[in-house]
């Protein structure tokens, strides 16, 4: 069944920010995923609710997410991500 990661960033080093980003979308996608929305576009419509960043990927299942975030390669680039933002990171599955 089709599962989403969306994640949801407060970008404190933007350089920091890219350098992860080089690195983490060639793992998303040889896991399957699949960005679906364009970074930067989302608008509040109710709420205090306000990152600079949020993504919707979109993979085959629950496991694939779980491949790419429990991958050893990726550990690394965890840690990196937490220098450079403030995070909210979920996995849901699709109908």
């Amino acid at each position: 069944m089709t599962a989403y990661y969306i994640g949801e960033h407060r970008i404190t080093n933007a350089a920091v920010f890219e350098e992860y980003l080089v690195k983490v979308i060639p793992m998303i996608e040889r896991c399957g995923g699949r960005y679906l929305t364009k970074t930067g576009t989302h608008d509040v419509l109710e709420g205090d609710w306000r990152p600079n960043r949020v993504v919707i990927v979109e993979f085959p299942d629950m496991a694939s997410i779980r491949r790419w975030y429990d991958a050893p390669d990726y550990q690394p680039l965890i840690a990196l991500r937490q220098t450079a933002a403030t995070d909210v990171m979920i996995a849901l599955e699709g109908l």
